[in-house]
């Protein structure tokens, strides 16, 4: 039988940030003694565990665990080190465009934005512009996938699934904080 998810709720400039950790998992930055984050974002941990498959939340969910190096990365991101959420593990399902966006997506560097057209291009199919923003809408990691930081071509902030004064905070902490800096 496989172990039960990890959650913890961890504190941030954005609000609440809620946290699930399988640690059988490997994320796309290879086995880690955590294993990797599968869901997380700005709403209440109930709401954050009901986007997993159902395969997942019939494992299980341990809530208030000690998340260990992803609380001490979320910690370190919210104290200024916008770099920190970029060394944490993650894992999300998805075809082979999703993930690719999402890869492009990390690569879209704390104080930087870019557009929906841009994510396509990035992610290598630069006329799949919707597909882009159907990415971002299906992230389940965000932060650690920061769809926050695409915006429309106009330089309007366009949606967020967290909303938009979510957003905002966390455009808001990247601009004044210089990336890496504590």
């Amino acid at each position: 039988m496989s172990a039960p998810l990890r959650a913890a709720v961890l504190p941030t400039v954005a609000g609440p940030l809620a946290v699930v950790v399988d640690p059988e998992a490997v994320g796309d930055l290879g086995p880690t003694p955590y294993g990797a984050v599968v869901a997380s974002g700005f709403s209440p941990l109930d709401d954050i565990v009901a986007r997993l498959e159902q395969q997942g939340r019939m494992r299980g969910v341990v809530e208030d665990a000690d998340l260990g190096e992803v609380a001490t990365a979320v910690a370190a991101w919210d104290a200024g080190d916008l770099d920190a959420l970029d060394r944490v593990s993650v894992a999300q399902p998805g075809g082979p465009f999703l993930q690719r966006a999402w890869t492009a997506l990390r690569g879209v560097h704390a104080g930087e934005t870019d557009t929906y057209t841009g994510l396509a291009a990035r992610a290598g199919s630069p006329t799949a512009v919707r597909a882009a923003g159907s990415a971002c809408a299906r992230n389940r990691v965000a932060p650690f996938v920061p769809c926050h930081r695409i915006l429309r071509s106009d330089g309007t902030l366009g949606g967020y699934y967290y909303g938009l004064d979510v957003k905002r905070a966390l455009l808001a902490q990247e601009r004044a904080t210089p990336t890496g800096s504590p």
